[in-house]
């Protein structure tokens, strides 16, 4: 049994579990690549590419959500002791939480280093 797309899932889709249902497939069945054997694991997840019902899930068709997108504007913030400093960033690539990504500081031009935060913020310094 694995889970497989009961309706098209499109690039860009964030997967739920109600989009999901088994099928069956024999034993000596060979995927061509490594499939998701689990529902638990799709949930959440953001679909690569076009996920056609009945299907099996390749593993490199997921992938966690962007939550920095590469030339959007976003928060650089940096807190050390009391101190707390927000500011303005260009990311130079997207990101997906706890990626530590580049950006470039709007106001010095400078390109600096972060990790992405759940609120889609970039947190620079002391991590």
């Amino acid at each position: 049994m694995l889970p497989v797309p009961a309706v098209t899932i499109y690039p860009g889709d964030t997967i739920s579990e109600s989009m999901l249902k088994d099928r069956a497939f024999p034993e000596n069945y060979r995927f061509r690549t490594a499939v998701v054997e689990s529902p638990r694991v799709l949930a959440g997840k953001m679909a690569r590419r076009t996920l056609l019902p009945g299907e099996p899930i390749p593993m490199n068709a997921v992938d966690d959500p962007k939550l920095v997108t590469r030339g959007a504007q976003t928060a650089i913030l940096f807190e050390e002791g009391g101190l707390s400093i927000i500011g303005i960033g260009i990311p130079l690539q997207s990101g997906t939480l706890g990626e530590t990504i580049q950006v470039k500081n709007v106001d010095s031009g400078r390109i600096i280093t972060g990790r992405v935060q759940s609120d889609g913020r970039i947190r620079i310094g002391i991590q």
